[in-house]
Order: structure tokens, then C-alpha cells, then sequence
């Protein structure tokens, strides 16, 4: 990619822009877009090694410290929340004082979270190095933290500044976890657009071996996607629940599982197909879109089959999904590629048929 690919997130009279492209860590616009006299770094013991050193030559002679987190999604606690914000004690941060979160989504749902609480709300900025990070959950402003009940049921609504994604990041990507971000870019064509599913398919091969040019054109279309919805629904009231598709049955695998045993982008993967599957079942989309789909998250490598669990456990953690009402099911499915939609009441017993099914 030679050059870089703005795109600007509205809100009304806010916005912010994200920016793709190779080498933007060391690019002196991001630095550019902090107002204060602090600035405290978070990112993890994985991403620090490789990225930490540059960030912080970047911040130049800034105040500034960092927090290395443990990787993974068993780090994104209250009690980690805490060390961020005793950092930020440290440092005498003020409300001009910003977050800077270098990493995947656990690194920079919590470094937000800590930010939208901090003196009840400073900047933080976003400079995603995972694909996960890069298509989803740096953009839109959903902050939190983990329970041992459930995923992300602690957090605030808190915008970035801006976004800067760094695509050279992805060449130190673990495969793994490569394929888990390809997850959340099926979703973008799942939920609303048949032409991009229909596109992944075609560019399955290129996305595997990390084409530059199918990437930038993956990561764009995913942010502006994205993008739009969040400034048509920022709060996630109507329309920005859609990017939830498979989210309620993969937050509750990843609960019952233990964070961690699945990625996140994985968790989806399976929860989509389930959606997917129980959309079939209920008569709501045809079964031969739910086949192209497990094919496309197969050739990704990535797992479509949940991973043995009591069905009914796992109803009990879907019934503390956030989208929920007076605590019936509220689900994300679709009438196929490229129709989700929001479906309230969903029936108990067709939900666990699905996830009884062999």
C-alpha cells in the first residue's frame, strides 16, 4: 500500500479520523493529535517488545510512562483497570492528559475504559496491531472490562481521538490470530453487504497470505462500515446492534470456556454460524447461506463447531447480553448474506437446540 486511506468518523459535531497505512507508528501525526502535557502508554507483554520502544520515541519528551498488561483476554479485569489509572495518578495526568493504546481489543477496550473514567473522561488515542483491533474494536468507542459473569458488562461509551492503524504491524501477527481478525471482516458482509461476502470469497487466497493490497482494501471497507454505523447509532440503540451478529452466543462460549481458550475472533466465528444455523431453523434465511458461510470462516481457519459446553449454561450467560430486554433473548440473525436483523423474544428452546445439535 504506497498510500495511506483516511476515513473520517462523524458525531454530529465530534469526529475523529482513522488512518490506514504501512508505517504510521512512526509517523508524527498521531503524536500530532495529543492536546496535553501527559501521556501514559498501554499495550501488553506481547506488543511491548516490539512496538513499546518506537511509541515512546514518537511521544518524544512528552511526560509520559507506560503499562504493560499481560496478553490476552484473562487481562481485561477491574483490577488491571486499576493499575492504569494509579498510573495515571503517577504521572499527575490532568483532563488534558491522554491514553495511548498499543495493542489488540483487550488492550484497547481497557486503556479506553480507563481513559472515559479518569476524571470522567480524558483522550485516548488508537494505535491497533492486530486485525481484530484494526476492523473492529478500536473504532465506534465501546470501552470495558471483563466479570467472571460475563464479557464487557462493565465499560462506557467513550470515542477515540483517533485511530491510526499501522498495517505493517500485521507481518509479527501469530497466525492465529491473523485468522481471528478475518472473523469480525466476514461479519461487515455478513450483516449488510452480499457484493463484500461475495468479494472475501473471491480474495479468500490473497487474504490468507497477507496480500497488501486485499488487506488495505479488507481493513477500509471493515472501518467505513463500520464508521457509518456508528455515527448513525453511536449508543447503540437500534442499527449498531446488527454488528453484533454472532456476538451473543460467541461472548457466552468465551465466558463458559474460559477467557482465553478462544479467541475472540474464533468465538464469533462459531457464534455466527450458530445464528446462522437457528436462523435456518426458525424458517428466517436460507440453510445454503449458512453453508457458504461456514465454508468462507473454514477457509480462514478458522473453527465453526462450538467446543463442547451444557447448553443451558451457556443460555444462562446469553441471558446477560446487554441487548436483551426484561431478560428475554434479543437476538442478532439474518434472512441471509448480507440481511441481518434484530430479532427480540427469540424462544429459549429453539436457541438450545441449536446449540445441542451435534
Amino acid at each position: 500500500m504506497s498510500a495511506s486511506i483516511d476515513i473520517d468518523v462523524a458525531l454530529g459535531e465530534r469526529r475523529y479520523p482513522i488512518r490506514i497505512g504501512a508505517g504510521l507508528l512512526d509517523d508524527g501525526a498521531w503524536r500530532a493529535t495529543l492536546r496535553g502535557r501527559h501521556a501514559l502508554v498501554v499495550t501488553d507483554d506481547r506488543v511491548a517488545p516490539l512496538y513499546l520502544a518506537r511509541v515512546r520515541d514518537a511521544l518524544g519528551t512528552l511526560a509520559h510512562d507506560a503499562v504493560v498488561l499481560p496478553a490476552g483476554e484473562s487481562a481485561k479485569t477491574l483490577d488491571n483497570a486499576a493499575r492504569v489509572l494509579d498510573a495515571l495518578a503517577r504521572l499527575g495526568a490532568s483532563r488534558d492528559a491522554a491514553v495511548v493504546a498499543l495493542g489488540g481489543g483487550v488492550v484497547g477496550d481497557l486503556a479506553g475504559f480507563a481513559a472515559a473514567t479518569w476524571m470522567r473522561g480524558i483522550d485516548f488515542v488508537q494505535l491497533p496491531t492486530t486485525l481484530l483491533a484494526m476492523v473492529d474494536s478500536s473504532v465506534g468507542g465501546k470501552t470495558g472490562v471483563n466479570l467472571a459473569a460475563g464479557k464487557n458488562l462493565v465499560g462506557a461509551f467513550h470515542q477515540p481521538r483517533a485511530v491510526f492503524i499501522d498495517t505493517a504491524t500485521l507481518a509479527t501477527l501469530p497466525q492465529r490470530e491473523y485468522a481471528a481478525g478475518l472473523a469480525e471482516v466476514v461479519k461487515y458482509g455478513a450483516i449488510g453487504d452480499a457484493a463484500f461476502f461475495a468479494w472475501l470469497e473471491a480474495n479468500a487466497d490473497a487474504l490468507n497470505a497477507r496480500d497488501e493490497d486485499a488487506l488495505a482494501e479488507a481493513i477500509a471497507f471493515s472501518c467505513r462500515c463500520k464508521a457509518g454505523v456508528v455515527a448513525r447509532d453511536e449508543r447503540e440503540e437500534g442499527e449498531r446492534a446488527l454488528l453484533n451478529f454472532g456476538h451473543t452466543f460467541g461472548h457466552a462460549l468465551e465466558a463458559e470456556q474460559g477467557y482465553g481458550a478462544l479467541l475472540h475472533g474464533e468465538a464469533v466465528a462459531i457464534g455466527m454460524v450458530l445464528a446462522a444455523s437457528l436462523s435456518s431453523r426458525l424458517g428466517r434465511a436460507p440453510a445454503e447461506d449458512t453453508e457458504r458461510l461456514l465454508h468462507l470462516l473454514s477457509r480462514f481457519g478458522l473453527p465453526v463447531e462450538p467446543p463442547r459446553a451444557e447448553p443451558d449454561a451457556l443460555l444462562a450467560r446469553m441471558r446477560l447480553d446487554k441487548k436483551n430486554v426484561s431478560g428475554r433473548l434479543r437476538l442478532i440473525l439474518w434472512r441471509g448474506i448480507g440481511n441481518a436483523e434484530i430479532v427480540p423474544d427469540v424462544d429459549d428452546a429453539a436457541v438450545r437446540g441449536v446449540l445441542a445439535a451435534p
